[in-house]
């Protein structure tokens, strides 16, 4: 295929799990800025509590989506009809 002929798949896995963690890493590092601005008054005892949930439920979120991804993986695969069987691929090697 000629250079300018090349098609770059520029996809990549989301990653939800990640953008919350970072999200409520933000929301938490935000509320202890404006207390220190003094535009509000954020509790000294929050920001553990706070950051150990965001976590947690950013682990569900990714594990979900991990599943999601595994489950989509699998049913493409199960449809693909272009490669040969490993029977007669000429290889021994169990695929």
């Amino acid at each position: 295929m000629p250079h300018s002929e090349q098609r770059r798949d520029y996809r990549h896995d989301i990653r939800p799990g990640k953008l919350i963690a970072g999200l409520v890493l933000i929301g938490v590092s935000v509320a202890y800025l404006g207390d220190v601005g003094g535009a509000w008054d954020t509790p000294s005892g929050i920001a553990v509590p706070a950051v150990v949930t965001g976590l947690i439920v950013a682990g569900a979120v990714n594990w979900a989506a991990y599943r999601l991804r595994r489950r989509r993986a699998a049913r493409s695969a199960s449809s693909e009809t272009s490669d040969v069987p490993a029977s007669t691929s000429g290889s021994q090697a169990i695929k």
